[in-house]
């Protein structure tokens, strides 16, 4: 039985059955789970335990205390002499139990000696002994980078920190560099980031806001622009949090945090930990260097984890290879979190995001659908892309993806208008795995239009379209040799045999999506009304996104005989699609159309079922290949 030290009676009953009646081994625990720090760390072991160690955790633990704003506290709240004494053997002391341990200070220059003259011959003393720490910059003057979209400013307060530190043989070498009020680095700061690297080199940093501060055991990593940017913790100090008696909620609320709460299970669960505390909190009482000799201590008494530290830099590296699919960061939105809104520049706005996209697949009719819903007053598409024309494809495209959210703004209009509806047309977003995913992060309340056509004309019009644009595979090789290749074929064959067949499969691609976001957040359109009866799709379409004003498309489009579509008409004129779109080809061959229907059945009775589940009725090309013999 388990007992609190508080508490006479038990908290909880943990029996080990060895399994001797049924060959189960089980480790049983009774009430009060949640009740006492120490039957969680016995949870813990009895998962290690019972899966004879595949399910424990490595024991090494790595562990940097950052200490922020050195220089930078009000007056009455400095370090003074004893102070930095007390630091540096308290240092020590921590680094009997942590291998390699150093306090790593980050410095803003222009506050240096701004305090009583006890607390400047503090800092002269600090100074005095800078080798025995690590170093790092904040901004000279403390600035919050986001305030501040010309990167010479940002540059000029890095270079005076840098002379700063010069002048007082401060090592900063390490690469590492910590943004005020964590501004710029997530959401990120582009500016910030160019003047990292030309000023110091900066190749890791850390941040307690990505993807948020709450909860915290959610944070993780990222790497922006070879950046490695660690998630950061916090211990439950802050600038004014100085004294033991004055701790908010009372100091059994950090006693409760030291000793089997917040901070001991931080320690216990997180590999690495990248702390962040206030130069302030290592004056007055010391809160800082209390908090965390107790809490390594006990933690050491009940566990047998290792600690070491080691600098930022290879901690960086260490993180990244321990946790690679972090790397990837994944841009939410900034405005729907209130502390991400308060660190984003004021010249950013997400009415610079689009509320709906247009998400595929390809050849089924999407780049017509761009054009008729760009002739609605009320409804603006992206820029051109240089690269992908009409498309910007940021989701799909990890080299785009990567390049961030202002990358991607940058195709919007910036508008006040709030009538104006934003969007973009991707047709590579519907069958790219991480798509989904990533538009719900950044525009989870944005509606999404797919348009379906028969999966075998489909791939047949993929196909053709290579050929027309000269791709060897297609050139060398019939639509039959491609839809019947196989894994032993080249390469550049089955990549082409992919592309075509691969976006087809309607219900997987759906289905993903509609993991991420609500069917009423979905509109699809059958192709072929689409091609046939442009008028009443687009109508329902205008219903669907609530657009204002109404209008009548009746009088936009009109058929084209000599092309055989419809297009839009402006100023009583059709302006068609180029030469590239509605090609005539030749009828695909019965042997192909036979190996594509046994290729997509399985897949099309899939999409039947999704659309009943849906209340979507299903097109006429897919009711027809079902009941077809």
């Amino acid at each position: 039985q388990v007992r609190s030290p508080s508490h006479s009676q038990p908290m909880s009953a943990i029996v080990q059955d060895e399994g001797l009646q049924d060959g189960v081994r089980r480790i049983i625990f009774g009430t009060g789970f949640g009740t006492f720090w120490l039957v969680k760390l016995i949870f813990l072991d009895s998962i290690s335990y019972l899966s004879h160690g595949k399910l424990s955790p490595p024991l090494e633990r790595h562990l940097l205390i950052d200490i922020d704003d050195i220089f930078v506290s009000e007056r009455g709240t400095r370090m003074r002499t004893a102070d930095v004494e007390e630091l540096r053997a308290a240092q020590a002391r921590i680094r009997q139990m942590v291998p390699g341990f150093r306090f790593n200070l980050g410095f803003s220059g222009r506050h240096f000696h701004r305090g009583y003259p006890a607390e400047n011959r503090g800092e002269d003393l600090l100074l005095t002994h800078a080798g025995e720490f690590w170093w790092f910059c904040h901004m000279f003057g403390h600035t919050q980078a986001h305030l501040f979209e010309n990167e010479t400013i940002l540059e000029n307060e890095m270079r005076l920190n840098r002379e700063f530190a010069l002048q007082h043989g401060l090592g900063v070498d390490q690469h590492y560099s910590v943004a005020p009020h964590h501004s710029g680095v997530y959401p990120v700061h582009e500016p910030l980031y160019d003047a990292w690297k030309r000023v110091w080199d900066v190749r890791v940093t850390s941040t307690e806001e990505y993807p948020h501060l709450r909860p915290a055991r959610f944070r993780r990593g990222f790497i922006h622009r070879s950046v490695m940017v660690l998630p950061r913790q916090t211990c439950g100090l802050y600038t004014h949090t100085n004294f033991y008696a004055r701790y908010p909620g009372g100091s059994d609320k950090l006693e409760a945090s030291i000793h089997g709460g917040e901070l001991f299970y931080q320690l216990v669960l997180n590999t690495i930990n990248v702390f962040m505390t206030h130069f302030s909190n290592y004056a007055n009482d010391r809160l800082a260097l209390y908090t965390f000799e107790t809490a390594i201590r006990f933690v050491k008494c009940w566990t047998n984890l290792h600690f070491s530290t080691i600098p930022p830099l290879q901690l960086g590296e260490k993180y990244f290879t321990m946790y690679p699919d972090e790397a990837t960061p994944l841009w939410g939105n900034p405005c729907d979190d209130p502390r991400h809104r308060l660190i984003w520049s004021r010249n950013k706005s997400c009415s610079q995001l689009p509320h709906l996209l247009v998400i595929g697949p390809q050849k089924t009719g999407t780049t017509a659908l761009y054009a008729f819903l760009k002739e609605h007053p009320a409804i603006e598409s992206n820029e051109n892309s240089a690269e992908h024309f009409e498309e910007v494809q940021f989701f799909n495209n990890d080299r785009n993806y990567l390049k961030g959210i202002d990358w991607y703004r940058s195709f919007f209009p910036m508008t006040n208008d709030s009538q104006l509806l934003l969007f973009e047309k991707s047709a590579t977003y519907f069958d790219s795995e991480p798509a989904p995913k990533r538009v719900h992060a950044l525009l989870p309340k944005a509606k999404l239009v797919v348009i379906l056509t028969n999966p075998a004309k489909r791939a047949y019009s993929w196909y053709q379209h290579q050929r027309a644009h000269g791709d060897p595979p297609a050139v060398e090789h019939s639509f039959l040799e491609v839809v019947t290749a196989n894994d032993t074929s080249p390469k550049a064959l089955r990549d082409l045999r992919n592309r075509c067949l691969q976006p087809g499969l309607y219900a997987v691609h759906l289905q993903r999506w509609l993991s991420f976001f609500p069917n009423n957040q979905l509109f699809i359109i059958d192709g072929e009304e689409l091609r046939h009866k442009p008028v009443e799709v687009m109508n329902k379409l205008e219903h669907f996104l609530q657009v204002t004003p109404y209008v009548d498309y009746q009088y936009h489009l009109e058929f084209d005989p000599r092309k055989g579509f419809f297009c839009p008409k402006v100023d009583g004129r059709r302006r068609c699609l180029g030469a590239s779109k509605g090609r005539r080809y030749p009828d695909m061959c019965s042997q192909c159309s036979a190996v594509l229907k046994e290729f997509y059945l399985h897949y099309n009775v899939q999409l039947s079922k999704l659309l009943g589940q849906l209340k979507i009725v299903a097109p006429n090309w897919l009711r027809e290949e079902l009941t077809k013999g």
